[in-house]
């Protein structure tokens, strides 16, 4: 009888039609769940006024048992005077104070049309640079490798070139609207670009950005365009050759053609260590478990070797599996080994632990052993362990740039990319609190390496007054390094002020703005993107990198990396729109910034 009226009230074409909008309403809901997309993810007002109750806990005794277990921990050298960095109370409070205010904002967010129109017109603008960088490159150079836009001449990084920069900046075109240059883009790269060619290519740049950039512009494509990911199995199909190693490290370069293979011996740790999330993806969207498991293999050498309390050399040694080298740093050959642990974590939706465990472990490391704090300005620094092969490493108080990248990852590993108005105060743990006050104070020093700058721009690397634990006396600098401000903490040697356009900066203004919902992080990106436009625009068009950011006007170099238009643009363009833009609870950035979806395995 059930059947039968059923039937009854679905009878006729209108109702059929009926029937199959709500079965497709259905298919819909199941897939969305399925994706891991969250419909009512925010919490309701209500629920926020009962947080707002514990934004003044701070869990001292967990706390103090975070720091003891830390300490406890014999030193790895013990003649070395380690920092051992630890939060202070002021800061716990002042956390509470930012957590508070995100809550409070929850309770009485209303529309502020006037502040929404501001951040529309200046994200306008990074449109708007982005399709200038693009005009002059695609007017220029169109399809070569690399851009020299003083020059207007191009390189290409073998005798054809690859695709590089038009796979490196394909997402952030689709994610700008820039339709018309986006196909024309794709078509270049479906129609003309051959990976069957002579001579080696730099296996982890052209995974982040030509591999990363080829997936994350089929995901945002709607994942239906079959020549881009015809084109993506094919480049990995031709790197993945580079891990048919004894111990399966690769070596840094990788031959495209299968006529032999580059020689394996020492290889940068990050470089083999940034891989994984780009062929875990590519095995997800394919099937073929072997990209998968071949990058798996990496980590679980990696996993083996002996490291320094979660730390570890910027070098390993592909034949044996260890590590080798002088130096511990989370700038070049260092950074994205970090970054990358937390990561796969989070890409398969927090399902491999091991991820984790040895992400936390290495940022105890980091803590106990890397951070310090400047005798003046009281920047928050993460240095460098340099001389560990006699044994007795020394720390140096040096910051590449690319350390900027670790405030935002600090952050991100907090609250799993949650916006701290969307979770309870009580959730959050001793660590998580002590990685989101390290997050701010670290990402805070970075911008005084913009803002301290006579261009408002920050030098490829900075060195920082330091007071040395065993000498109780500050080292002596170099005559030739500027003190920047006068009297301030940041020394800039002549050989290390030229401005690259990195992105790491602005990667970690975009997340602490997410996640705290303060505004000066969106306020700091303004001003940088400004100098950005001031100082490294060209008339001529595209925009060049600063030879020295101490001098005004500063000299250019005829070089527009690619990174500029993949990364900093795309992280400006984000920074300024609304947290609905490639939310950071369902994507991870790759090193290369490019937005890729989280998955499961099954």
């Amino acid at each position: 009888m059930i059947q039968l009226s059923f039937r009854r009230r679905i009878g006729g074409r209108r109702r059929r039609l009926l029937l199959l909008i709500i079965l497709s309403f259905i298919a819909l809901f199941y897939k969305l769940s399925c994706t891991n997309i969250v419909i009512f993810s925010r919490p309701q007002p209500e629920q926020a006024a009962i947080w707002l109750e514990h934004a003044n806990h701070i869990p001292l005794a967990e706390h103090e048992e975070l720091v003891a277990t830390r300490l406890a921990r014999p030193l790895v050298w013990p003649e070395y005077v380690s920092p051992q960095w630890q939060v202070t109370l002021e800061q716990q409070h002042e956390l509470n104070q930012v957590i508070r205010q995100a809550l409070v904002t929850r309770l009485g967010k209303e529309s502020n049309t006037k502040e929404e129109g501001l951040w529309n017109s200046r994200r306008q603008k990074v449109k708007d640079a982005t399709k200038y960088a693009w005009d002059a490159y695609s007017r220029d150079v169109f399809g070569s490798d690399e851009y020299h836009p003083i020059s207007h001449t191009g390189t290409n990084h073998t005798s054809n070139g690859i695709g590089y920069f038009v796979a490196d900046v394909l997402d952030t075109l689709l994610l700008m609207g820039l339709v018309k240059e986006y196909n024309q883009g794709r078509d270049f790269l479906v129609h003309h670009v051959s990976f069957d060619q002579r001579g080696t290519v730099s296996l982890f740049e052209t995974t982040i950005r030509v591999l990363g950039g080829l997936l994350s512009a089929f995901h945002w494509s709607g994942e239906s365009d079959q020549g881009i990911l015809d084109l993506a199995v094919e480049l990995g199909s031709r790197l993945a050759k580079s891990f048919n190693t004894s111990t399966g490290i690769p070596p840094e370069t990788a031959i495209l053609r299968s006529d032999g293979m580059a020689y394996a011996y020492m290889s940068s740790t990050a470089e083999v260590a940034t891989l994984q999330l780009e062929f875990r993806y590519l095995s997800k969207l394919t099937g073929n478990k072997k990209f998968r498991e071949q990058v798996d293999k990496i980590m679980q050498v990696i996993f083996k070797a002996n490291k320094f309390d979660g730390l570890v050399p910027i070098y390993i040694n592909a034949m044996t599996g260890n590590f080798t080298g002088d130096e511990i740093r989370l700038g070049s050959r260092g950074d994205s080994y970090y970054e990358y642990l937390l990561k796969q974590w989070l890409q398969t939706k927090q399902s491999e632990p091991v991820f984790r465990e040895k992400y936390d472990e290495a940022m105890d490391g980091v803590k106990k052993y890397l951070v310090d704090v400047t005798p003046n300005q009281r920047l928050t620094i993460v240095g460098e362990l340099v001389g560990l092969l006699g044994g007795r490493p020394k720390f140096k108080p040096k910051m590449d740039h690319l350390v900027c990248f670790l405030g935002g990852n600090l952050a991100l590993g907090a609250t799993r990319g949650k916006s701290l108005a969307e979770i309870s105060p009580l959730s959050l743990s001793a660590r998580d609190r002590e990685d989101l006050i390290l997050a701010r104070e670290l990402t805070e020093t970075c911008v005084h390496m913009y803002l301290d700058m006579p261009t408002g721009l920050a030098p490829e690397i900075a060195h920082f007054r330091h007071l040395d634990r065993i000498s109780n006396t500050q080292p002596p600098f170099s005559a030739g390094d500027q003190i920047l401000p006068p009297g301030g903490d940041i020394l800039v040697s002549q050989l290390d002020r030229h401005n690259l356009l990195r992105p790491e900066t602005i990667e970690s203004l975009l997340i602490l703005w997410r996640i705290t919902g303060e505004a000066k992080w969106r306020e700091y990106g303004w001003r940088i993107f400004e100098s950005f436009e001031k100082w490294a625009r060209l008339e001529s068009g595209g925009y060049a990198s600063l030879a020295d950011v101490t001098v005004v006007p500063p000299t250019h170099q005829d070089k527009m990396e690619t990174f500029f238009v993949s990364e900093t643009l795309k992280y400006f363009y984000l920074l300024f729109s609304g947290a609905d833009k490639v939310p950071l609870t369902q994507y991870v950035f790759n090193t290369e910034a490019h937005p890729l979806p989280f998955f499961s395995w099954n």
